[in-house]
């Protein structure tokens, strides 16, 4: 598998964490592999495939938003990615469309004109030139980004998703229903939905990078009231334990399990 990420231009920081390319070889028979909830919405361009959720295949661009359960994906022969990891409160905004809670969203937009093009760079190996591309776009439809959301988005990411909502709000300047009434209009989740995504992220990522990690530990580390508290959470995420985690972590099939691609900046 190859992968790589490179950060957003200066303008873009406040909006988008990364862009991203992934490459993998699935063979001529359909191959699965499940999504994992995480702290990120990604817009996705896929090359090659086809890819399909649940038996439906997805057009090119789709946008995976927050997860509440991992979701299988397949894909089939060689499978190109472009990402665009956005923070979740930012990418309804960058695309200019309403808010939602949908765990895999497709939608008409413009963007997808770029789909041809950057297709034919694909074939003809050059990515970076793809990215640039992408990135390009992005600069050129930019939107002011919220204040009183970023100063949130900084403070949540800083403590890991460990932050009480009111710490939050005092974080971005503002009141806790102001605080939630943009959150729910940007992202359409609450600052409460989103800081649990970004703990649970940090416990996978640990887990995945450490598979013998002590749980207590890991549990007081990011906030949680004790190891049964993750355990319940991470489940809730996951759809396994911690422990079964750590298990397959250990035996190299995480690979397949983790995420949609995991973040190199977090490992």
């Amino acid at each position: 598998m190859l992968h790589r990420e490179l950060e957003p231009p200066e303008e873009l920081r406040d909006a988008i964490k990364c862009f991203w390319h992934n490459r993998r070889d699935f063979g001529e028979q359909p191959c699965s592999f499940e999504v994992m909830p995480d702290g990120y919405a990604e817009i996705i361009f896929y090359f090659g495939g086809p890819c399909r959720i649940a038996a439906r295949e997805l057009p090119s661009p789709f946008m995976m938003g927050l997860l509440n359960r991992p979701v299988l994906v397949t894909a089939q022969g060689r499978f190109d990615i472009i990402g665009v990891r956005c923070f979740p409160w930012t990418v309804f905004d960058l695309l200019g469309l309403p808010s939602g809670a949908d765990e895999v969203r497709v939608f008409d937009h413009p963007i997808a004109q770029l789909q041809p093009g950057l297709d034919r760079l694909m074939r003809g190996g050059r990515t970076d030139e793809a990215l640039a591309e992408v990135a390009r776009y992005f600069i050129g439809a930019r939107v002011a980004a919220d204040g009183t959301l970023s100063r949130a988005g900084l403070a949540m990411r800083a403590a890991n998703g460990a932050l009480p909502v009111s710490e939050v709000a005092n974080a971005a300047h503002a009141t806790v229903r102001t605080l939630e009434r943009k959150f729910r209009r940007s992202s359409g989740r609450t600052v409460k939905d989103v800081s649990a995504l970004m703990r649970f992220e940090q416990a996978r990522n640990q887990l995945w990078r450490d598979p013998d990690t002590s749980l207590a530990a890991l549990a007081l580390a990011l906030g949680y009231a004790d190891q049964s508290h993750l355990s319940k959470e991470f489940k809730r995420y996951s759809g396994v334990t911690p422990g079964t985690f750590a298990r397959k972590a250990r035996s190299g099939a995480s690979v397949d399990i983790v995420a949609f691609v995991q973040s190199e900046a977090s490992k």
